[in-house]
C-alpha cells in the first residue's frame, strides 16, 4: 500500500547533526589559521644601488651682477635739457660732454651779478672821494679851532665862540671817521658782489654736464626738452658703469654656509643668457652686515669676475657654485638611505643589530608607519650635510639581501652633495658597490610615495 498523503520524512540522526557542526568549526579554524599565517599586507621596498664615484660638496647661492663702480650723473641746476650727446650703451671718457642745459636764464643771472659788482665798485670810489672831501674840511676846521684857542687866550674871543669852534672841529673829525667806515662797507659790498658773480659763473658752468669717469652709459632718464628741477635733490640724467670688463656678483649667503667658505676662494657661476657657459670668479669679501627676512639670516658675498668679451650685463642673475670639498673614487650611498628605518619593533631591530654586530644602544624606538618619515637617531637628514656636523658622524643603512631579507650596516660618513653621501668606512656589517640599500617602504594598501627611485619585491 502506498504511504498516506502529507506524511513527514524521517528525522536526521543527532550524531550526523553534531558531525556537521564539528566539521564547520574545523573549517573556520583552518581558515582563521590560514589568514593568521599569511599575516598583514606585504611590504614594498624602494631601493637604490650603492655606487663608487666622485662627490663634490658645494655651496649654491644666487646673486646679481653689478659693475665695479656705478655713478649717477645728475644736474646741480634747474632748467630745460637743451642737448644730449650720448645715449644708452655709449662709451664715454672722463671729461666728455654728455648733456647741456639751456643756459639763458643763468647767463642773465651772471650779467646781473656783474652789474651789481660794477655798482659796488663805483660805490667804493664815491666813498673814498667823500673821505678825501671830509678830510680837507677837517683841516680847515682844525685851523679855525686853533685860531679860536689863541684868540680866547688873548681875550679877543668869547667863550661861546671858542665852544662853537671846538664843536665844529669835533664834528669834522667824526664825519671823517664815518666816511672811512663807509669806504670799508663799500669794499665789503664789492667782495659780496664778486662772490655772487663767482656763484653765477659756477651755476652757468653746471649747465654743461660732463662724464666724471670712463665707462658705459647704462641708463638715460631724460629727453631733450625735458625740465629738470634741482631744488630738493639732484635729478639723475645718466647712470654710467665704470669698466665693464671687470664686474662683481652680489650674492646672499645663508648663515649656515658662512663658516664653510673663505675669502679668496675660487667659484664658478652661470647666467640665463648663456646657459652653456661657465664663468670663473673669486670671493673677494664676506660682509658682516646681516639681513634677516622671515627669520632667515643671510650675509652679502662679493665675488669678482672678469668680463673681457662683454657678455655679462649689469643686473643679470648669477647662479654661483662655491666648491667646499671633494672626494674621488669613493663609495656613495643615497641620502634617502641614511634616514630610512624599517617599520619593525625595537626588539626586532635590536635582534638584527646584534646579528650585524651593531651596538645595542643604537637601536631606535618604535618605527613610524611606512618607515619613510622616521629618522635614524644618528643618521643625517637628506638636506643636513655631514660637513655641518662632525666629520666622523655615523649612520645605519639597511641593505636588501638577495633572499629578500634586510640587514643593517653601520657606516661612517664623509662629505655629501645633498644627493649622495660618502662612506668613509664600514663599522659593522658589509657594504660594497653594487649592493642594494633601502630608501623607503610601504604596505601594499598604502599609496606609493612620489619620487621613489625603484621598487624591488
Amino acid at each position: 500500500m502506498s504511504e498516506p498523503m502529507g506524511s513527514m520524512p524521517p528525522a536526521t540522526p543527532w550524531w550526523r547533526r553534531r558531525s556537521a557542526i564539528a566539521l564547520g568549526v574545523v573549517l573556520a579554524i583552518c581558515i582563521a589559521a590560514g589568514i593568521g599565517l599569511r599575516g598583514g599586507p606585504k611590504l614594498q621596498y624602494f631601493t637604490a644601488d650603492v655606487t663608487r664615484g666622485d662627490i663634490r660638496d658645494v655651496v649654491d647661492v644666487t646673486g646679481t651682477l653689478n659693475a665695479l663702480r656705478t655713478v649717477q650723473v645728475g644736474s646741480q641746476v634747474s632748467g630745460t635739457i637743451a642737448k644730449l650727446y650720448v645715449d644708452f650703451n655709449s662709451r664715454v671718457h672722463e671729461g666728455d660732454l654728455v648733456a647741456e642745459i639751456d643756459p639763458r636764464l643763468l647767463q642773465g643771472a651772471l650779467l646781473q651779478a656783474n652789474a651789481d659788482l660794477a655798482n659796488a665798485r663805483a660805490g667804493v670810489i664815491a666813498a673814498r672821494a667823500t673821505v678825501d672831501k671830509l678830510r680837507a674840511s677837517l683841516v680847515q676846521t682844525k685851523a679855525d679851532y686853533d685860531r679860536a684857542v689863541q684868540l680866547a687866550q688873548g681875550g679877543a674871543m668869547t667863550q661861546s665862540e671858542l665852544d662853537l669852534a671846538t664843536a665844529n672841529y669835533s664834528g669834522a673829525k667824526a664825519s671823517v671817521d664815518a666816511s672811512v667806515a663807509n669806504v670799508a662797507q663799500a669794499e665789503a659790498a664789492v667782495s659780496q658782489k664778486e662772490a655772487a658773480v663767482t656763484l653765477a659763473q659756477t651755476n652757468l658752468s653746471y649747465t654743461v654736464i660732463r662724464s666724471p669717469i670712463n665707462g658705459v652709459v647704462v641708463s638715460r632718464n631724460v629727453d631733450v626738452g625735458q625740465t629738470v628741477a634741482a631744488s630738493l635733490q639732484a635729478p639723475t640724467i645718466f647712470t654710467i658703469a665704470q669698466d665693464l670688463s671687470q664686474m662683481q656678483v652680489y650674492a646672499k649667503m645663508d648663515e649656515s654656509d658662512v663658516g664653510r667658505i673663505k675669502v679668496g676662494q675660487r667659484v664658478i657661476f652661470q647666467v640665463d643668457a648663456f646657459p652653456k657657459d661657465t664663468f670663473p670668479g673669486e670671493l673677494e669679501q664676506m660682509r658682516m652686515n646681516a639681513t634677516t627676512v622671515q627669520n632667515v639670516v643671510t650675509y652679502d658675498a662679493i665675488i669678482n669676475c672678469a668680463n673681457p668679451d662683454g657678455k655679462l650685463f649689469p643686473g643679470m642673475t648669477a647662479y654661483v657654485t662655491i666648491p667646499v670639498a671633494s672626494a674621488h673614487d669613493v663609495i656613495r650611498v643615497p641620502n634617502g638611505a641614511l634616514r630610512y628605518r624599517p617599520p619593525l619593533s625595537p626588539s626586532e631591530i635590536r635582534s638584527l643589530y646584534a646579528k650585524s654586530g651593531i651596538a645595542p644602544d643604537s637601536a631606535p624606538g618604535p618605527a613610524a608607519p611606512g618607515g619613510d618619515e622616521a629618522r635614524h637617531p644618528i643618521a643625517a637628514d637628506a638636506h643636513a650635510t655631514p660637513t655641518r656636523r662632525d666629520r666622523a658622524a655615523t649612520a645605519v643603512v639597511w641593505k636588501r639581501l638577495p633572499d629578500g631579507s634586510i640587514a643593517p650596516v653601520e657606516v661612517a660618513l664623509g662629505i655629501t652633495d645633498h644627493a649622495l653621501t660618502e662612506v668613509t668606512s664600514v663599522l659593522a656589517g658589509s657594504l660594497t658597490p653594487g649592493d642594494v640599500v633601502i630608501t623607503g617602504s610601504l604596505a601594499a594598501s598604502t599609496p606609493p610615495t612620489p619620487g621613489a627611485p625603484s621598487v624591488r619585491r
